[in-house]
This record gives C-alpha cells, structure tokens and sequence, in this order.
C-alpha cells in the first residue's frame, strides 16, 4: 500500500460546550476513494473544513501532500481541491465561461485554458451544454459543472463534501461514474457521505464517524463482516421469522431449503441476505438510518451548520 497522503492525529474542535471533533485519526492513501461515513453532525464536514485549511483545529495535526494545514496552508491550497454540497458556479455565464474563468484564475496560460476547458467539457459530458447559461442547467449538470471547475488544475488531493446532497437517482448514479474516472486518472479523493449505497459503491475504504469519534475502518465488505454472516431468512406463516447461517453458495443454500420440509411451521416465504452497510450503521450507532430507499443517514443537528458558518470568531490565521 502506498503511503499516505493525507494524515491526521488527533484532530479536534468544539464550539462553546458542543464538541464537534474529539480526537481524530485518519488516513488516505494515494489513489484511493475513502468515505467518511456518518450521521449529520458526527464531524464529516469539520474534518474536511480542517483539512483543506477552511477550518483551525483546537488540537491535532493534519498533513495533506506532505504540507501541515496550520502552518502550510498554501501549500495545501495548490495541492487540492474542494467541491462543497452545493454548486459554486455563476449561474449568469455559460459553463464555458465558468470554466475559462476558473482556468485563468488558478494562473493557467491560454493555451492550457483552452485545453483544459475543452478537456474538462468532454470529461463531464457537458459539451453540448457548454456555451448554455448555467441558470438553464438541471441540478446534476450543474454539480458535474463544479466538479469539472474543481479539477481544472490536476489537483493531487480531491476533497467532495457530500457531493450528491438533492440529486436523483439517475444524476447520482451518473455522478459517481465522474468520479471514479477521475481515481482512475490518478486523484485521490476524501468523500464525505450520508448516503450508504454511495460509499458503498465508490469507496476502497470507508471510515465510520460518530460523535467526532472515528468507530470504524474498514473496506464495505469487512465491515459487514464484523457485524454477521450471511443468513437464509424463513418467513413463516404464523408471521414469525426464522434465520439460518449460511455461507452463501448455492449447495448450502439448496440444503437449508430442503430442510424446510421438516419443519412443524409452514413457510410462506424466503429469502437468503447478507449484511449491509445499513446493518453496519445500526449496529455500531445504535440507530437505524431513516429511510431505506435513499440510504440518508440520521441527524445530530448543529454540527454541519457550525462547521459552514466558517471559523469561530475568536480564531486568527
């Protein structure tokens, strides 16, 4: 495994008496997708804010690209980039324009603005919209926009504060397809999400955070180990459930059913399911998240917002 390229220790922060972060580790290594997972309010925001320099920590040290975020905070800057839950494009000019405009601020020379506004157009598909006024885009063009303007300068480091937050499923699907080609490109990217099937699908590694304490690490598929093993589910029909270990291949699977003809309880229905991140939620917050459909994770108000307002007004950089 390569060797980290964001690092923090101990990282923490308060407002007042509400402790947002208290005492965080974590680590990303180069080329990888790793989600912060957790309910609003459990400091996934926070953290991001610390470590692209938005926020000072009260405590800890963070280094990304080799560059402390206290002392470096240019450094960090030119190493990064951040794409926030909402889209920070001028609705007044085409993405063309956006994208032009962008390019010559991060010091770009027009040949490369040129280059990398055509580039960054075809990437997120958006060629056809290109001399369109972004007022007239739908919501899922209008964040592929602002991941495009984000990336404009190769970053190395690739920061997405909940970058899905109001998509459809379509949009967020066609979203999570953008940033995996931006990994294959050679980014590593810090993803924060409230939505289970997104770290699901998009993370090497997913880090579970709970009241600004990190509660797991892990790829998906060991956290869902650390919380059961596969299970055929029998429904029967006194409206009882039954489950039974399995280890998911077909000849178990075969077996245990076969074994239902025995039962004294007749079963109306079955079917064989393996832990989820849901499950992994619920086990290690103790709460279940609030819809199925969607994945969105439960709330601890205050802590998003707080983190949004900026830094405490008390603190100087």
């Amino acid at each position: 495994m390569t060797a980290p390229i964001v690092v923090a220790r101990g990282l923490r922060k308060s407002y007042g008496d509400l402790t947002v972060l208290d005492g965080v580790d974590l680590d990303v290594h180069q080329g990888e997708v790793l989600a912060l997972l957790g309910p609003n309010g459990a400091g996934k925001t926070t953290t991001v804010r610390i470590l692209s320099t938005l926020l000072r920590p009260d405590g800890g040290t963070a280094t990304v690209a080799g560059a402390d975020v206290v002392r470096e905070p240019a450094r960090v800057r030119s190493a990064i980039s951040l794409t926030g839950q909402y889209a920070a494009v001028d609705e007044l000019l085409t993405g063309e324009e956006n994208l032009r405009l962008m390019a010559r601020l991060a010091h770009l020379g027009p040949r490369e603005v040129r280059t990398r506004t055509a580039d960054m157009l075809a990437l997120f598909d958006l060629t056809d919209a290109a001399l369109r006024l972004v007022k007239t885009y739908s919501g899922g063009m209008r964040r592929r926009l602002d991941l495009a303007v984000s990336l404009l300068s190769r970053p190395q480091v690739v920061f997405l504060d909940e970058p899905t937050t109001g998509l459809d499923p379509r949009s967020r699907g066609d979203l999570w397809d953008v940033i995996r080609g931006v990994v294959d490109a050679g980014a590593t990217v810090l993803l924060t999400t409230q939505y289970l099937e997104e770290a699901d699908r998009l993370a090497d590694r997913i880090v579970v955070v709970d009241h600004g304490r990190v509660i797991a690490d892990g790829t998906a598929a060991h956290l869902k180990r650390t919380v059961g093993s596969a299970h055929v589910e029998l429904v029967l029909r006194d409206g009882t459930v039954q489950r039974v270990s399995t280890d998911g291949s077909v000849g178990d699977v075969h077996r245990i059913l076969g074994d239902v003809g025995t039962r004294a309880a007749e079963v109306a229905a079955w079917q064989v399911r393996e832990p989820t991140l849901d499950d992994v939620f619920l086990t290690l917050t103790g709460r279940p998240t609030t819809t199925g459909t969607t994945g969105h994770t439960t709330a601890r108000p205050d802590e998003d917002t707080l983190a949004a307002a900026g830094p405490h007004p008390r603190e100087t950089r």
